[in-house]
């Protein structure tokens, strides 16, 4: 079912909902025909649609808007503020059209006729609609927030596992040692630098496997050991440029970017005395870059694309800003945003299963009790407010609306609790997760 499917039925619903309130305030369903009840049927419906479509119109363009995560009393005021405003206005232009063309009056006889109290019970039915939406709406922000917070976790375990594993390619390390056996033989000086060096890449690797960012200097530190192993194993066949700090010492990069693109560079590059592989590392605009000059490999095997794909879903898990790649006729540059944010990730840990499953318990208690709190409330308050109207003045039957908005809020709590929102948020995990891994099966650079 499509969303304007879904938006007819809701409002259909709403118009039958604000029929049987409204006959039950002021009818008390007396009807003297079936003529009588399908036209009073059919108005109730047609204030239903302008009024419920306009403000669904308001509510979508809200949601358009770039909101602040600071903003939400501030949404919360201009939303119901401008609802009210669109409900007096669509009150007004549909009872004129009624009084003149369904009832035959004039425009002046229409407004001396017209009284507040004409417009009080679509204004507050349409406000409470309006406060439960908005409480549907935060609620399902909630959700979402849930399930982006645990597609960060377990993508970035996958991230952080992926980049592990490409360190210790066997290609690589294949390759290192027998740099380092020819070493040995002709310059054992060398060949113990290159072991030092060695030792450290892979140091730093362990110690920033459970890290989601590090520092630029840092990343600039290991890049600048990386490139002294490929220098020792390609010589004068290979350049580098490199900054010595960056110029803002707080801002972060995702950790052993550098190395993947630094690798990409040499994968897929011809290095030779001939034709040197020239890298270079500079700041522009906030990101880091990294270019080569492009000399394509004649032959070169079919890439895994770990690289710039590990690369750049962690990057689209922390931040909106992209991983940008510019290919040119005679270069090939890799910019990653450095960031200067904080950035929270929850972290998983095997070792923290059982607390982890202790803390699912006792939200779950915290939760359950919350709701049955609320449901307790409601059963005491509501009858209460009853009294209180019956004693006052039984002619207007204001309890319903706290009746029917509460309950109705009451009903969406129960659904989280007891599992409507739980299995939503599961199946969303399934199909985020579901996607992540088709994603990672595409072809990358």
């Amino acid at each position: 079912m499509n969303r304007n499917s879904k938006n007819i039925l809701i409002t259909f619903g709403i118009g039958c909902l604000v029929f049987v309130i409204g006959n039950a305030l002021y009818n008390g369903f007396e009807f003297e025909s079936v003529r009588e009840f399908l036209i009073d049927f059919t108005f109730y419906q047609l204030y239903a649609f302008v009024l419920g479509y306009s403000n669904m119109f308001f509510f979508n363009y809200l949601e358009k808007l770039p909101w602040k995560k600071s903003d939400g009393i501030k949404r919360i005021i201009i939303g119901i503020s401008g609802s009210i405003i669109i409900t007096l206005l669509g009150l007004f232009l549909l009872r004129m059209l009624t009084g003149m063309f369904y009832n035959d009056q004039s425009f002046e006889v229409f407004i001396t006729n017209e009284s507040y109290t004409n417009y009080s019970f679509g204004l507050w039915i349409t406000l409470s609609i309006v406060i439960t939406f908005h409480a549907i709406y935060f609620f399902k922000k909630n959700q979402e927030k849930k399930v982006k917070e645990s597609q960060i976790v377990a993508q970035t375990q996958t991230a952080k596992f992926d980049a592990l594993k490409n360190q210790l390619d066997p290609h690589f390390l294949f390759n290192s040692l027998n740099v380092l056996t020819s070493l040995i033989e002709e310059n054992p000086e060398n060949a113990q630098n290159f072991t030092t060096s060695l030792s450290k890449v892979y140091r730093y690797v362990l110690e920033q496997k459970n890290k989601d960012l590090v520092s630029v200097d840092e990343e600039l530190k290991f890049a600048k050991t990386y490139m002294s192993l490929l220098k020792m194993r390609f010589e004068d066949s290979i350049i580098f440029d490199i900054p010595e700090k960056a110029s803002n010492p707080e801002s972060k990069v995702v950790p052993l970017s550098l190395q993947l693109l630094l690798e990409n560079a040499v994968k897929h590059n011809m290095v030779t005395e001939n034709k040197p592989l020239q890298i270079k590392i500079f700041e522009f605009e906030g990101s880091l870059v990294v270019e080569n000059n492009l000399q394509p490999k004649q032959i070169v095997k079919k890439s895994s694309g770990v690289g710039l794909s590990n690369i750049t879903q962690r990057y689209n898990l922390l931040t909106k800003r992209k991983v940008n790649i510019n290919q040119q006729a005679d270069s090939f540059a890799v910019s990653i945003p450095m960031l200067t944010k904080q950035i929270t990730i929850m972290e998983t840990n095997n070792s923290q299963s059982r607390e982890d499953a202790y803390y699912r318990a006792k939200k779950q208690v915290e939760e359950l009790k919350g709701f049955y709190g609320n449901l307790i409330s409601y059963v005491c308050v509501i009858p209460l407010l009853i009294f209180i109207n019956y004693q006052t003045y039984w002619g207007f039957q204001w309890f319903w609306f706290p009746m029917l908005g509460w309950g109705m809020g009451l009903i969406f709590h129960g659904f989280a609790v007891f599992g409507y929102g739980k299995s939503w948020e599961e199946r969303k995990i399934q199909e985020i997760l579901a996607k992540e891994e088709e994603y990672k099966q595409e072809k990358w650079r």
